[in-house]
């Protein structure tokens, strides 16, 4: 399975454009379109688009619970700069970077939330654990 892109919900546009803008280069991502206080679309290395924008149902954005992204790294180093980038603009810690043994033996990963609530992660593979 392939996902083409993720939608995520914000009530500071420019509060997200902060954030977005500092950990995204670290994904490996830049900014592909730009409508203002609407949205922001971020193209992925691998073709794949991360969207940060308002509802369209004109509702507050809300974290969803059980809802996290996972954003693939190329590297400890890229995963330890995304997260560290989230924390400087706006974001808040919800797991240092390290090996995470409980997700396999070359998981290594750093959780964040963004400055609206919604929780992600930054990951790469290849880490061993012995």
């Amino acid at each position: 399975m392939t996902i083409a892109y993720i939608t995520i919900g914000t009530n500071d546009m420019a509060r997200s454009r902060l954030y977005y803008d500092a950990i995204v280069p670290h994904l490996g991502g830049r900014l592909e379109v730009d409508y203002g206080d609407q949205a922001r679309c971020y193209a992925m290395r691998g073709g794949q688009r991360i969207w940060i924008g308002k509802p369209n149902d004109g509702l507050a954005a809300v974290p969803g619970n059980g809802i996290m992204p996972g954003f693939l790294c190329e590297s400890q180093a890229a995963v330890d700069a995304a997260h560290a980038a989230a924390l400087a603009h706006g974001g808040t810690n919800e797991g240092n970077p390290g090996p995470r043994p409980l997700y396999g033996p070359d998981f290594y990963g750093a959780y964040a939330r963004d400055p609206e609530g919604n929780k992600m992660s930054f990951v790469c593979f290849g880490v061993s654990q012995s």
